[in-house]
Order: structure tokens, then sequence, then C-alpha cells
């Protein structure tokens, strides 16, 4: 092979990557900035976003990654850094300490349902429900989803409510929502 054939053979190559990986991620919206690719995990896409690195400790802090590795499937509801910040003072930090741990995997875990629930999923099972549709999550919380107009919203078990802002960010194992509030378990 001649070295002009090698050189457009690995230019060949690497553009293939490339539009490979444009097309895998083509399907999902950007999540904090980054490519969101439904062929990698829950966890191996929530690292690379900007806007869920609160998230991302919460769910070391928790011991919940080889969990969100698994195969699913998972919907997660994801909160962003912003959602955290809206916390009382303190209670981020309060929740990371290890002796809190219990009361961190509760509150992800009412972030987290063992289904694949795609948007067009849950609105149509809030129509069937005539406006609301409870759903139970893995940590025990029952969450009320409704519409505020094109906008899926969920409610905890405190009335705290959460607006979907990103939806069906595909994954290998599910999908993810992202959400503008932290929801909490009743007590």
């Amino acid at each position: 092979m001649t070295r002009l054939n090698r050189v457009f053979a690995l230019t060949a190559t690497a553009a293939a990557a490339v539009l490979t990986a444009g097309i895998a991620s083509a399907e999902n919206p950007m999540v904090g900035g980054a490519a969101m690719y439904p062929d990698r995990t829950i966890v191996e896409n929530a690292v690379n976003s900007a806007d869920h690195t609160t998230l991302v400790a919460a769910v070391k802090a928790a011991g919940l990654v080889d969990t969100l590795n698994g195969d699913g499937p998972f919907t997660v509801f994801a909160p962003t850094n912003k959602a955290f910040a809206m916390l009382q003072d303190g209670t981020v930090d309060m929740l990371l300490k290890p002796e809190n741990k219990a009361m961190l995997v509760k509150v992800l875990t009412c972030h987290v349902v063992a289904a694949d629930a795609m948007s067009d999923a849950i609105m149509g099972m809030i129509a069937d429900d005539g406006g609301t549709h409870p759903i139970k999550t893995v940590g025990g919380c029952t969450l009320e989803a409704s519409m505020e107009g094109d906008t899926i919203t969920l409610k905890d078990e405190r009335g705290r409510t959460a607006n979907v802002t990103i939806a069906d960010v595909k994954q290998s194992n599910g999908v993810i929502h992202v959400i503008d509030t932290v929801l909490l378990p009743a007590g």
C-alpha cells in the first residue's frame, strides 16, 4: 500500500468513526453541553453532562453506579445542578455525608422507575387516567404525572413540582428525562 493510499484509508476510517458517532447521538438531544449516546448506559452518559455533576456525585456517594449501569430498563428523572441548588442551604452537603447514605439512596431512587418510559407513553398514561397518572418509583415514592401545556410535570409526595425540561434521552438501559426540581420522599 502506498503512503498516499494509507493516508486515504486512515482519513476514511476517521471520517467514518466521526460520522458513526454523529449518527449515534443524532437521535438524542444534547444534555449539559454533551452528546448523549443511545448505546451507552445512564451513568456513562450522565458523567459527561456539565448540568448533572451534582447528580453524578450523589449517585457515586449512594453506591448506585453499578445499579444504574445495569441492564435496566430504567427511567431516570434527572435533576440538574440548578435543581439541587434550589434545595435548602446545606442539604446536598448533608446528604453526601457517609452517615446519611440511606437517606441519599431514598432521595435518588425516588427519581428512578423500573421501566423504559418514553414521554409519549407517559403522556398516554396521563390522558388515559384523566389528567393525572401515579408513577411508582424504585424508592417506594409515588409521583403524580400530569401535563402543563406540552410539558410533563411530576409532583412528589411533599407537593413539590418538577418540569421535564429535556425528554426522551435514550440510553442503552433506559431513558433519562431532565427535570428542574429535586423530588423528595414524604418524610
